[in-house]
């Protein structure tokens, strides 16, 4: 497995994390299950980069803060495995099975969306309320365009990774497999998380608890997607 220098502090800006998903394009095998979903992410963030440069969100201080404490958890599970670390449950099905023959790219792409949706997300949202000292209702507004711009790349990562329709029928099994899955069910719920975490963060305890369900269950919706095909 490729490894990639240790980084635990948070990236600055969206000029770091961009930094940081180059180094990590440029060192991946092009075949890398988490080269493919790095790919992929690389390109939302350019495009955030761009919206937030032309003055696209309601506040471009919670939508920087809110990209890069976003970004900053996929990285640190990147690190984390890089180092011999175990990766939050979400994670760890994209980097046990990253080098698999018989996993399809797009399922490779889809595995690590809904790593970083299904549970980074609602933790980002979290510690940019918490750090900037606003409620979720200031972050609502750049959540939903973040959330429109993620749904039109998801179509495109679909066109582009989906075998053509000379190779791909209705009884291929990637077919049914990608189509169980839809990004904007998983923003939804992670919204929804994210109110619960916000509404108990007095709780550590109960905080904790429902973290890690969530990294659970997220994970076995992983494994799920990375089901071998052949």
């Amino acid at each position: 497995m490729t490894t990639t220098r240790a980084q635990s502090h948070v990236p600055t800006g969206i000029d770091g994390v961009l930094a940081r998903m180059r180094e990590l394009q440029a060192a991946l095998p092009p075949g890398d299950g988490v080269a493919v979903f790095n790919r992929v992410y690389l390109s939302v963030t350019e495009e955030i980069g761009r919206r937030v440069s032309a003055g696209a969100f309601q506040n471009a201080v919670v939508a920087v803060e809110l990209d890069v404490r976003f970004a900053g958890r996929y990285l640190a599970a990147v690190d984390r495995c890089a180092s011999g670390r175990r990766p939050p449950a979400c994670w760890r099905p994209l980097f046990q099975m990253r080098g698999h023959p018989a996993v399809r790219p797009l399922q490779f792409a889809l595995a690590g969306i809904n790593a970083h949706i299904g549970h980074d997300l609602a933790l980002a949202l979290a510690d940019t309320c918490r750090i900037l000292g606003v409620e979720p209702r200031a972050l609502e507004g750049d959540f939903d365009r973040i959330g429109e711009l993620l749904v039109a790349l998801e179509e495109r990562i679909r066109e582009e990774l989906m075998p053509g329709p000379d190779l791909l029928d209705v009884a291929d099994p990637l077919t049914h497999l990608v189509g169980s899955w839809s990004l904007e069910a998983a923003r939804d719920a992670a919204w929804a998380s994210f109110r619960a975490l916000w509404a108990v963060r007095g709780l550590p305890d109960l905080v904790a608890e429902f973290t890690d369900r969530v990294d659970a269950s997220v994970g076995l919706v992983g494994r799920c997607l990375l089901t071998p095909l052949g």
